[in-house]
């Protein structure tokens, strides 16, 4: 078994259309910092391609002309990504980078195109790209109307799910740093630690270094009034 059938978009596709997207990828090492693509790269290979991460991670992020980087998500095995700038043939509009060595498969934007010729193959596709798109909306809405505290148990309770993985199955350990998930959220990483130790005190967490753990789910998800998924 590879990484990616725990995956549940990969898992979700016939074995037909797995096998197809398999055959037509291509295995790229990338060394740690290494770019994968960056902001504004064209559609066209190396970068033009539909990347699965088979393992690593894979830190997604926006950069300003000043400098300054606010980080979308980090990209785990199992998950593909890439696929909307080569559909629409456009700029990357954001940078992916690895974190640690890191392996992927490339499907080239050739060969994307062909599959996406597979009506099956297409439809998964378009499914992933409502489900993030429906993903982002989400953090665009708590953004604008929840607090800082619902947010940052939002986005935690996202993590448990593999973020953009989007998992049944929750852990309960968080291994993305407070600085990671400052820079997810948009805030100070003082204003972080603040309302993660409201979290603390009221046992719903614990922090360690360089990871936050779950202690308690439910407790987790009503300290931000978060509707527990459906299984």
């Amino acid at each position: 078994m590879n990484v990616f059938d725990e995956n549940p978009w990969f898992k979700a596709l016939p074995e037909e259309e797995a096998e197809a997207l398999l055959a037509a990828a291509s295995p790229r090492h990338l060394a740690a910092g290494e770019f994968l693509f960056r902001q504004g790269d064209t559609a066209m290979a190396p970068t033009g391609a539909f990347f699965g991460v088979a393992s690593g991670l894979i830190k997604l992020s926006i950069l300003h002309p000043d400098g300054n980087e606010a980080i979308l998500t980090i990209i785990e095995p199992g998950n593909w990504i890439g696929e909307v700038a080569v559909l629409e043939g456009a700029p990357r509009a954001h940078t992916a980078i690895a974190v640690g060595d890191t392996d992927v498969l490339a499907v080239s934007a050739d060969k994307f195109g062909q599959l996406m010729q597979r009506p099956v193959f297409s439809h998964a596709i378009a499914v992933q790209v409502a489900t993030r798109l429906r993903l982002a909306y989400g953090l665009m809405g708590d953004s604008a109307l929840q607090s800082t505290l619902e947010r940052i148990v939002r986005r935690l309770v996202l993590l448990a799910h593999g973020d953009v993985t989007d998992s049944i199955e929750e852990r309960s350990v968080i291994t993305a740093s407070q600085d990671t998930l400052a820079m997810m959220l948009g805030i100070s990483r003082p204003t972080l630690n603040k309302e993660l130790q409201v979290l603390v005190k009221r046992g719903a967490i614990a922090l360690r270094y360089g990871r936050i753990e779950i202690l308690d789910m439910q407790l987790l998800q009503e300290s931000g009034q978060v509707v527990p998924r459906k299984t």
